[in-house]
């Protein structure tokens, strides 16, 4: 390698660590100058743009935080920086990677993985810097956000089914991020280069899923359907109980076969999708109760990935804080705020019953309505209104409030139908009259709902 090139440059108050840093460094070929605190290496970094950086957290004059934030704020494109500490924390490396920094290492170091993480540094900074915004964008779409040991097992489950074809059923409650893993599973499969078609189940009418799933032809015109437009790629569908029955029989038999007949076609049109599924209602019982197919859940739920609440892995929060902080900077430009840190440990220790999806709205509503650089505590229980004060008011709110309106409202009806037929005994006249309802379409909607007479 080139001794004149990289340079490097490390900063660190303790000489023992930076004469031993400097010295392997310079053994791999390496041009290095050291620091002895953050008004040197100002100066030092003045004098010479250096190619790499390695920041000590904890000197005397200014700690490494500070002195990233300032060379951030100098620079848009600032040489990766490595920042190191011997007192690390989860907070602490949030926030070292929300200002640029490329990676975090703690003291006592490993000189292998130091070594490592500064040659694939000086490696991809180049093209780190001309694709900054391509591949942000992309992990907006595919990445899910966290370290935790509960994401980092789910992604490595993940990344060894996507080397097979096993159908995948991911369970998990409202929120979770369950479409997520979904489309990083596709990201990781060998069908990453088709189509990723997500699909929420309930939303669709019944009498248009036919039309809808299977396509179809009319004077001579032709409708792809989900399937055909998932060919080559991966079909997912969310909220797979809220499927109807018919539904349910043709994509038994679709999936069987690998082909389908339009709707108001003759020919069947051969497709080559893999199907995945999720659900935050347990279809065992949907099964018993005999309004999911049994063989149909069969064939869709070879493995089963639970994907846990954020409340069992609530260290993710400072890092989803940040990681949608970011998204909605990028996608729908609003001014930066941070949260402080009474905020984010009064967030951690919050029940989350939302789970992701609550966390996300949060921030969007802080950034859009609050001011300031600073997001603090008390705005932050502001935000979340009696529940941050009283957690035990989770225990009170109807699991559907945190469902999609057509679903919510499909649920409230159930229960609201249900506890009347009871309270009248039964009977469906009085249940008409008690509730203001005709009698013929008290009927359809007992049925629609599945309530049993």
């Amino acid at each position: 390698m080139n001794k004149q090139e990289p340079y490097i440059l490390v900063v660190d108050d303790e000489p023992d660590i930076r004469q031993l840093v400097s010295e392997i460094l310079e053994d791999e070929g390496y041009q290095v100058v050291m620091a002895e605190n953050a008004q040197v290496a100002r100066e030092l970094k003045k004098k010479r743009k250096p190619n790499l950086i390695l920041l000590d957290i904890w000197m005397p004059d200014t700690d490494g935080i500070t002195l990233l934030k300032e060379w951030a704020q100098e620079e848009k494109t600032l040489c990766p920086v490595i920042m190191m500490s011997g007192h690390g924390s989860v907070e602490t490396a949030v926030e070292a990677t929300r200002l640029g920094a490329y990676d975090f290492l703690e003291k006592p170091l490993s000189l292998a993985k130091l070594l490592l993480i500064v040659e694939r540094a000086l490696e991809t900074s180049h093209l780190q810097q001309e694709n900054a915004g391509l591949k942000q964008q992309l992990m907006f779409d595919i990445e899910p956000v966290g370290k935790s040991a509960v994401v980092e097992r789910t992604k490595d489950q993940l990344k060894r089914l996507a080397q097979h074809e096993a159908r995948v059923l991911f369970v998990g409650e409202a929120g979770v991020g369950k479409e997520l893993y979904a489309r990083y599973l596709h990201n990781h499969s060998n069908r990453r280069e088709g189509a990723f078609v997500d699909v929420a189940v309930g939303s669709i009418a019944p009498e248009n899923s036919a039309v809808e799933f299977f396509g179809k032809e009319e004077k001579g015109k032709v409708y792809q359907g989900l399937l055909e437009q998932a060919h080559g790629g991966t079909l997912f569908l969310g909220e797979i109980a809220g499927m109807d029955k018919e539904t349910q029989s043709r994509l038994l038999s679709a999936l069987e076969s690998s082909s389908f007949l339009r709707v108001g076609g003759s020919e069947a049109v051969r497709v080559d999708v893999s199907v995945i599924a999720s659900t935050r209602i347990a279809l065992e019982e949907e099964v018993s109760a005999g309004r999911f197919r049994q063989d149909l859940y069969y064939l869709l739920n070879v493995v089963t990935l639970d994907i846990k609440p954020l409340r069992e892995h609530s260290e993710d929060v400072p890092n989803l804080l940040n990681f949608y902080i970011d998204y909605f900077i990028k996608m729908e430009k609003l001014s930066f705020r941070k949260f402080s840190m009474p905020a984010q440990n009064f967030l951690r220790n919050y029940s989350w019953y939302g789970n992701i999806r609550e966390l996300k709205n949060l921030v969007q509503r802080l950034m859009i309505l609050g001011a300031g650089d600073d997001i603090e505590l008390e705005e932050v229980k502001n935000a979340l209104g009696s529940i941050a004060e009283n957690p035990a008011l989770l225990e009170s709110v109807p699991e559907f409030f945190n469902l999609p309106l057509k679903e919510a409202r499909e649920h409230f009806e159930k229960s609201y139908l249900e506890y009347h037929f009871e309270k009248n005994a039964g009977s469906v006249a009085k249940l008409a009259v008690a509730i203001g309802m005709e009698r013929t379409h008290l009927y359809r909607k007992l049925h629609a709902l599945n309530i049993k007479l």
